[in-house]
């Protein structure tokens, strides 16, 4: 892959997951090429990478839209991360080394920094969380699993549906954190596992009930 496709992906990359565009939005190679500021055919690199990762779908018709889930999607999606993810905690718990677990301390009490304020910076709470997670998945030393990860975490539609979780949700992902902790301080297999395993599944249903009031305000904004 070309610089300048290096550069493209990255920059659309952020663009998508930022929010950028609409889940269900089509988007252009004309379009694309202004954000990355480049030439059309490193944006076509970069495009093909992007659906490789399922962040744009291209229709039969060949437009290119941005991805857009639903329910059902969500749910196959945080499916996989608990199968995935639970092997990683497990793994992990086993392979870290006291000072990556004293980082995941020190991350999670970034993340409640995040939530502490009013209102929660929720940002600053997403990246905190997903610096907690990549050192549970690098812990597990496989790199495969975090290739295939890389593919289910980051979405475009979680930075806007975020703003619709409840302190109570932010606060309870802080203590299952917690729990991941102490199970690997214990170094403790099953139980890292059920943690992540317990932690993903009520992520998903806080996400999916914030994916379907962000569908609902946009619906009323239209009508």
């Amino acid at each position: 892959m070309t610089r300048a496709s290096d550069r493209a992906y990255a920059k659309i990359r952020a663009f998508l997951l930022g929010g950028g565009a609409h889940p269900g939005e089509q988007v252009t190679e004309e379009r694309l090429a202004e954000i990355a500021g480049v030439s059309r055919t490193p944006v076509r690199e970069a495009m093909r990478r992007l659906e490789n990762e399922l962040l744009l779908v291209r229709s039969p018709s060949k437009r290119i839209f941005v991805a857009d889930w639903s329910r059902d999607d969500i749910d196959e999606m945080f499916t996989l991360r608990q199968m995935l993810e639970g092997h990683a905690a497990k793994r992990a718990a086993t392979r870290l080394t006291a000072q990556e677990i004293d980082r995941l301390e020190a991350v999670n009490g970034s993340l409640r920094e995040a939530i502490a304020g009013e209102p929660p910076d929720i940002v600053r709470f997403l990246e905190a969380n997903r610096r907690f997670h990549d050192i549970i998945t690098g812990a597990a030393r496989s790199p495969r699993l975090g290739q295939v990860l890389a593919m289910l975490v980051e979405q475009p539609v979680l930075v806007r549906t975020a703003r619709h979780y409840s302190v109570r949700d932010l606060r309870q992902s802080a203590r299952d954190h917690d729990e991941l902790i102490a199970a690997f301080r214990a170094g403790d297999p099953d139980w890292a596992q059920a943690v992540m395993k317990s932690h993903l599944r009520r992520a998903f249903h806080t996400f999916a009930d914030a994916a379907e009031a962000e569908g609902g305000a946009a619906k009323d904004a239209a009508e």
